[in-house]
């Protein structure tokens, strides 16, 4: 039984595993319970140090403290399956926590002041809060319309690079204004041109329909051939 649990360890932290020595801060634990439920799901294995040395839960106070921060730190609250393994004489507690499809889950970022976060790589951050708008048009499911302008060509010529094209890149380059260059930006992943992706440092766009892509050029170049 112990072997499962060693497997895990040998993966590393990742995207959908997270290692706690101790659950000493609700509040805190309740971003990773989020970060996993917005994005992919994970497991959290409590009595693990980060460096994968097993170390035991210290007492039950531990998984009331995960319940605490998913009832009271997560909005709305993150539902989470639980187990205990025993594992060369020590108790590891597994918090499985499943991908949320239809909502987003918020976490305390300072003081009640609660905000969306993502697991990217062994991280929990922030999201974007143009991926937070994206989400929010996104179940909607308005009709979104494409007015292929100079500032929408010169997003495809960035695009096309292969490069990844970050908010204040594209403003500098089109010569527009920040909100302008959200809507557009916007726009395109809601009609499924781009994909917003995140690090620890930056957001960036990157091309997710090349086909799209060349036949939104493809019209642009027939209408300006009419005019």
């Amino acid at each position: 039984m112990s072997e499962y649990i060693h497997k895990l360890i040998a993966q590393g932290e990742n995207q959908q595993l997270d290692f706690k020595f101790e659950i000493s801060d609700s509040r805190k634990i309740a971003r990773t319970l989020v970060a996993f439920a917005n994005t992919d799901g994970g497991r959290l294995l409590i009595g693990v140090k980060d460096n994968g040395a097993i170390a035991g839960v210290r007492s039950e106070e531990e998984y009331y403290m995960v319940e605490a921060a998913a009832q009271l730190y997560c909005k709305p609250e993150v539902k989470f399956k639980s187990r205990e393994w025993n594992v060369d004489g020590k108790v590891v507690l597994e918090i499985v926590v499943p991908r949320s499809t239809d909502i987003k889950h918020k976490a305390p970022l300072k003081g009640d002041d609660f905000k969306v976060f993502i697991r990217v790589d062994d991280k929990n951050i922030l999201a974007d809060r143009l991926l937070v708008a994206y989400w929010k048009l996104s179940e909607t499911r308005k009709s979104v319309s494409i007015i292929i302008s100079q500032a929408e060509m010169q997003l495809f010529r960035m695009l096309s690079s292969g490069n990844p094209v970050t908010l204040e890149g594209f403003v500098n380059q089109a010569a527009i204004s920040k909100r302008k260059a959200e809507d557009i930006l916007l726009r395109m992943m809601l009609i499924g041109l781009i994909e917003l992706k995140m690090n620890e440092k930056d957001t960036f766009f990157v091309l997710r329909d090349a086909a799209m892509l060349s036949r939104m050029n493809d019209q642009h170049a027939y209408d300006s051939s009419m005019t």
